[in-house]
């Protein structure tokens, strides 16, 4: 058997190819700015909250541009319900921001370059064993979350949509749950598998 002494050297081109990773820097940069977008929406939308409860009058029609529904019950002031809907609103943007986090910090750790935050007192616990496998079921249990919300967003204001809209968006829910099981039960066959494969 032969025995290097010292370590290979890589071929220019492989050196290329795997440089080229770097081509997605700026598509996390993007989401980063996407994030800036959400983060002011997320303002505005509670300036507005706030200044409604308040008496304020634009607020009071922004809030109901922004929670309306075409054909439901006109909203001429502030009630539960309303504020029930902003809110989870403002909680659906919550968690598309948690999503877009998950995809940037995660995807540039597993796709492009370690950022060695080991020693750092805030790295994420799942980023310390983050792999396509687990960033990819992480984002699918992100969506059944955000379904949800959409999904209880259209059950507080059922009477505004027809059943055929009704059912559609619960199977959607489902199928996204399914999707993320799947996706689960497969990240767990194929750990099962490296494992019996290094054991031998």
């Amino acid at each position: 058997m032969n025995h290097q002494d010292g370590p290979r050297t890589i071929s220019p081109l492989s050196k290329f190819i795997f440089a080229s990773r770097w081509l997605q820097l700026p598509l996390y940069l993007g989401l980063i700015l996407a994030q800036c977008v959400y983060v002011f929406h997320f303002w505005v939308e509670l300036v507005d909250l706030v200044g409604a409860a308040m008496g304020n009058e634009e607020a009071m029609k922004h809030i109901i541009a922004a929670v309306a529904i075409p054909g439901g019950p006109p909203i001429t002031k502030l009630t539960e319900t309303t504020i029930m809907l902003v809110v989870l609103g403002l909680i659906d943007v919550v968690m598309i921001s948690n999503l877009l986090i998950m995809v940037i910090v995660g995807g540039y750790e597993t796709f492009v370059s370690r950022m060695n935050l080991d020693v750092h007192p805030d790295q994420p616990e799942w980023l310390s064993h983050v792999n396509a496998s687990v960033l990819k079921t992480k984002l699918a249990m992100a969506i059944i979350g955000i379904s949800s919300i959409h999904l209880l967003k259209t059950f507080i204001n059922a009477s505004a949509y027809t059943e055929k809209t009704l059912v559609a968006q619960t199977v959607i829910h489902v199928v996204f749950l399914l999707s993320a099981i799947a996706i689960s039960y497969t990240d767990h066959l194929m750990t099962m598998t490296q494992k019996q494969s290094k054991q031998h």
